[in-house]
C-alpha cells in the first residue's frame, strides 16, 4: 500500500554474482539473434537480482519455476518473471545504466517499457538497472501495474513500497460479515478495552446517527478496536484504529474507519494519514490528522467485496486487509 503521491525512490544496488552471470551467459549463448540474446541475457540478470534481494529480506521464491528459466517460453517471449511463493509473479524488468553518450539505446532511456505479453497475471513490476562494468544490478524501484505499457523510472515507487506491498498481498483478511455472528478475529478489542472514557463519549455521539437508522429487522452493529505501532524502533508510538460496522437494508454494510491517539497522548500526530484502498491496492479515500484528536472516513460496501486500510506517517505504514 501507499498513498496518492509517489513515495521517493531509493534505489538498491545489488552485486551480479558469478553464478547469476553465468546462468545469464549460458541462456543467452542459447539464442541466434543478437537482440534476442541481449534481451535473455539481462532479463535472467533482473530477475536474479530481485531472486537475491528477496531472499535476503526472507521472503521465499521459486527462481526454477520462472517463465525466464524456462527454454521454450523464453525462446518466443520477453518474460523476466519471478515466482515469489504463495503470492504470485513479480515481473523484473531490466534497464542498462545510464552512459555518457549523446544518444544512449533504448534501454537506457528514463521509460522502461513492459512488453504486452506480460501486462497481466503479475503482482507488481521491479525495474532493475544492469551495470556490466560495475557488476551491480540496481533495484530502482516498482509499480503495482503495468500501466499503459509504459514506466517512468522518476515516478516508480521505492523498494521499501515493494516490500509492503509483498506483506500486504500475504496478510490474511479481516472478513467482517463473521463480526456480526460474534466471531472477532485476534487483535481486535472492544472499544471499552481500548479507548479512554474521553475518547468512548466522542465515539458514541459520533455513532448515534448510525445506530438510529438501523431498523428492529437488521442485526445489531460491531464495533471493535486495534493498536497499531509505527515509527522506529528507537520511536514507535502507537495508534487506536477503530472499525465499526452497520447493517443496512438489502445486505449492504455501513462502514466508519476511525484513528485515536493512545496512551497520555491526546492528539494524532501531524500528517498522519488514514486511507481506504480498494481491491486493487489503490486509495480511493483519505484523511490527514493535523493535531486533531481524531480522523475517520465513512463508507459503504456489499458482501464479498475487498478493501483495507493503510494508516501512514512518511515512510512507516501499516495496513490491515478486509472482506465485507
Amino acid at each position: 500500500m501507499a498513498s496518492s503521491t509517489m513515495l521517493q525512490v531509493k534505489p538498491l544496488p545489488m552485486p551480479m554474482t558469478r553464478r547469476a552471470i553465468q546462468t545469464a551467459m549460458q541462456f543467452a549463448a542459447q539464442q541466434t539473434n543478437p537482440q534476442k540474446k541481449q534481451q535473455v541475457y539481462l532479463n535472467t540478470l533482473a530477475v536474479w537480482a530481485v531472486h537475491d534481494y528477496l531472499q535476503l529480506m526472507e521472503i521465499d521464491t521459486n527462481l526454477s519455476k520462472s517463465d525466464s528459466f524456462n527454454p521454450l517460453v523464453r525462446q518466443w517471449a520477453d518474460v523476466a518473471d519471478l515466482p515469489v511463493i504463495g503470492l504470485g509473479k513479480l515481473e523484473c524488468r531490466p534497464v542498462l545504466a545510464c552512459r555518457r553518450v549523446e544518444q544512449p539505446d533504448a534501454l537506457s532511456s528514463p521509460i522502461c517499457r513492459i512488453p504486452p505479453e506480460v501486462w497481466g497475471d503479475r503482482i507488481g513490476y521491479v525495474v532493475v538497472e544492469i551495470d556490466e562494468h560495475t557488476k551491480e544490478a540496481t533495484i530502482l524501484g516498482f509499480a503495482k501495474t503495468a500501466g499503459n505499457g509504459e514506466l517512468f523510472l522518476n515516478q516508480l515507487e521505492s523498494v521499501h513500497a515493494l516490500l509492503e506491498h509483498l506483506e500486504y498481498l500475504a496478510q490474511p483478511e479481516v472478513n467482517l460479515s463473521q463480526w456480526l455472528n460474534n466471531s472477532i478475529d485476534a487483535g481486535w478489542q472492544t472499544l471499552e478495552e481500548l479507548l479512554s472514557p474521553h475518547q468512548l463519549a466522542f465515539n458514541f455521539r459520533s455513532a448515534t446517527q448510525i445506530e438510529t437508522s438501523q431498523t428492529e429487522n437488521l442485526p445489531q452493529g460491531v464495533k471493535r478496536g486495534k493498536l497499531l505501532c509505527l515509527g522506529q524502533p528507537s520511536e514507535l508510538f502507537q495508534v487506536a484504529l477503530v472499525v465499526e460496522l452497520s447493517p443496512k437494508a438489502f445486505a449492504g454494510m455501513g462502514i466508519w474507519v476511525k484513528l485515536y491517539p493512545t496512551g497520555s497522548q491526546t492528539l494524532l500526530p501531524p500528517e498522519l494519514q488514514l486511507m481506504v484502498l480498494d481491491e486493487a491496492n489503490i486509495p480511493v479515500m483519505q484523511a490527514e490528522a493535523r493535531n486533531t484528536e481524531n480522523i475517520q472516513l465513512r463508507f459503504s460496501g456489499s458482501p464479498g467485496e475487498r478493501f483495507s486500510i493503510k494508516v501512514a506517517i512518511g515512510e512507516f505504514s501499516l495496513t490491515e486487509a478486509f472482506v465485507i
